[in-house]
């Protein structure tokens, strides 16, 4: 008998991954608007679940909702950017420390695995499949570490709404390089050495960081001025 953990994803919670994920990969445009109707012909749904999902999204500050007109994508701004990746400075770095110095051999053979997946998959050049290799390695990691509300927490930081999408790849970096930056982390795990591995883990935040920002002030004029580099340099 199916127990209620079993139950499948509803028809609103569905709608909910797939507008969210449509938003932060861009492909739903920040700053536009789109109406119930037009998402549920986009994404096969009818109008209840896409509504209720709004609301959803609404709560997590991806979308406003406007009565009878539907949903505007809100951009993230800088200082919530930046702000998203102190959160990521603050959380992933104790807690890779702590996975490599407490990972049993076992956990450091999957990690060492799922990397190699991570750098199979990037060498077939498929970024989708890449990024969520890469969204999957962060999770395990702090799976590891043993810290749940971490995973989620860090989880609600990757909906950030970009004009370019939330990954630096393809456009500057190959899927290749994103996987590669990810080595020093796992060497480090796999060694057991817990400064290296949150000296690894903060250059490739500060990488992606850096990245993204200069990716994003090809299409906004607040991401290419000096407040900025500023505010990127807060995180160094």
């Amino acid at each position: 008998m199916a127990t209620v953990n079993d139950r499948g994803p509803t028809l609103s919670e569905r709608a909910v991954e797939q507008l969210r994920r449509a938003i932060v990969l861009g492909e739903l445009e920040a700053g536009e608007r789109y109406s119930a109707t037009e998402l549920g012909e986009r994404f096969g749904m009818s109008r209840t679940p896409i509504r209720e999902a709004t609301q959803e999204l609404a709560r997590l500050g991806l979308v406003s909702v406007e009565r009878n007109r539907g949903i505007r994508v809100l951009p993230t701004s800088l200082e919530a950017f930046v702000e998203g990746f102190e959160v990521r400075l603050m959380l992933e770095l104790p807690l890779a420390r702590r996975a490599a110095s407490a990972a049993t051999p076992e956990q450091r053979a999957e990690i060492a695995a799922q990397f190699a997946r991570f750098v199979e998959v990037a060498e077939s050049g498929d970024v989708d499949a890449t990024l969520r290799c890469d969204r999957d390695f962060h999770r395990g990691l702090l799976e590891v570490a043993g810290n749940v509300r971490a995973v989620e927490v860090l989880t609600e930081q990757r909906n950030m709404v970009l004009k370019t999408g939330v990954g630096t790849v393809p456009h500057m970096r190959s899927t290749v390089e994103c996987a590669e930056d990810h080595r020093a982390i796992v060497d480090a795990v796999v060694a057991g050495d817990g400064e290296a591995a949150g000296a690894a883990m903060r250059a490739h935040i500060l990488n992606t960081a850096e990245l993204l920002l200069r990716q994003e002030s090809a299409s906004r004029a607040d991401f290419g001025t000096p407040d900025a580099l500023v505010a990127l340099e807060r995180l160094v």
